[in-house]
């Protein structure tokens, strides 16, 4: 049974209120001009080595642009799981996209399929034995779907990139 004390009356402007106690509630601590800065560096540093890969010559356009896609996904995924804070992990993000934009709009335009990032998210979030996932899921975005030498070669490059965002994480001391 309910008491009169269990039912509260909505103000004037109820989603303002709700917003105010749940910013209130999970405000974090302002980071430091070091900290964003960090996190920014991370971001141009994985896109600096993201435009070197992309700018290889390949003999297949379709492979190339899968390439890229991967090298996306790779470098957003690792973004998330080596940046425990969302905001800093946002600005990381938002800087490796930025550079890339201004350094290579072609890149940039090939690179952000959501198509594509849905079945690497899919893959991804399956979970156990992601690296496998990801390659079979590049093999299938190469029309090769089944190829072990397309599977490896999406395995190997997920791995590799996502092992140099966190190696730009270590050095950054990124949390």
């Amino acid at each position: 049974m309910f008491l009169d004390e269990d039912i509260k009356i909505a103000g004037d402007k109820p989603s303002l209120d709700v917003k105010k106690n749940l910013s209130e509630q999970t405000s974090e601590k302002p980071h430091s001009d070091e900290v964003y800065n960090n996190a920014k560096l991370w971001g141009f540093l994985v896109a600096d080595e993201f435009i070197k890969e992309s700018e290889q010559e390949c003999q297949d356009f379709n492979m190339l642009i899968q390439k890229r896609l991967l090298l996306s996904f790779t470098a957003t995924i690792g973004f998330e799981s080596y940046c425990s804070d969302d905001s800093l992990c946002g600005v990381a993000q938002k800087s490796f996209i930025d550079k890339i934009k201004t350094a290579n709009s072609e890149i940039y335009k090939t690179s952000q399929d959501t198509g594509a990032f849905s079945f690497y998210y899919l893959a991804f979030r399956r979970g156990g034995d992601i690296e496998r996932r990801v390659g079979q899921t590049f093999a299938m975005l190469c029309s090769h779907d089944g190829d072990p030498v397309y599977q490896e070669l999406g395995e190997a490059v997920y791995c590799w990139f996502l092992s140099v965002v966190k190696k730009y994480a270590l050095q950054l001391n990124i949390n």
